[in-house]
């Protein structure tokens, strides 16, 4: 497979097309967490860590998520690609897709962004709890990290599926089939490990309350979820591989 580069290569002149796909970063991030993190809020969930949302709620949450990222990475990915996620960039990055330092001005912008959401949103709402993911009760750290890779494997096998692959049957709609796993993967996993499959969504919340607490799994799960997804996905079912490259634009 052909190695996607970008113009950023030059680590001392990063152009304009890379510091417009960092600013859509940042804008694309903040607006995701914000509606996720409002949405979480509004439906009560995380009041309590540990204790579990009523499906009900959990599903407003979900149902949130999952059209927010369909829409956002839509909206962003002839910019920047739409990652919005820590976990994205870097299984991009780990399968030659994305050069070093687009990846960590991405991750940078993410976390950011993040951060500036959840802090905005606790002023906006007079001191609201913010949640954070945390693991459910009776979940182990390592439960709760095998789920994270799970879920986080998921969610990058949908995105080379519909949108890297060039033989995609579905490429325009990609984006928006993200969106809806995003959302599966919130009801499925809410109230195990938070199913966060993001590490900057969880970054922002625990940066706003100060709670940290088994925050790794956070880190940990999606960063091995989502280059196992990669690596499986161009080994096993990429084809013609050394001669297709992965779209043509930076992604």
């Amino acid at each position: 497979m052909a190695k996607m580069v970008d113009s950023s290569d030059n680590i001392n002149a990063p152009d304009a097309g890379t510091v417009r796909a960092v600013l859509a970063e940042l804008v694309l991030t903040f607006l995701f967490v914000f509606t996720g993190v409002a949405a979480a809020m509004a439906a009560g969930a995380g009041v309590e860590p540990g204790a579990a949302t009523p499906m009900a709620a959990l599903a407003g949450v979900a149902i949130a998520q999952a059209l927010a990222a369909g829409v956002l990475v839509t909206a962003g990915f002839h910019v920047s690609g739409g990652h919005l996620n820590p976990a994205v960039t870097v299984a991009l990055l780990a399968r030659g897709h994305i050069t070093a330092l687009r990846s960590v001005l991405y991750v940078a912008a993410q976390l950011l962004a993040s951060s500036l959401a959840c802090i905005l949103l606790r002023y906006l709402t007079g001191g609201m709890v913010t949640p954070v993911h945390a693991l459910g009760a009776g979940i182990s750290p390592v439960q709760g990290l095998v789920m994270e890779v799970i879920f986080t494997f998921s969610l990058l096998f949908v995105v080379y599926a519909t949108i890297l692959d060039p033989r995609s049957a579905v490429p325009g709609i990609g984006p928006l089939l993200t969106g809806l796993i995003v959302g599966a993967n919130t009801l499925a996993g809410g109230n195990f490990s938070g199913a966060s499959m993001n590490p900057a969504r969880s970054f922002g919340p625990a940066l706003a309350t100060g709670v940290w607490t088994h925050h790794w799994v956070y880190w940990l799960g999606p960063l091995l979820g989502g280059p196992l997804a990669g690596f499986v996905y161009e080994s096993l079912f990429l084809v013609n591989k050394t001669h297709e490259p992965l779209l043509d634009g930076a992604f």
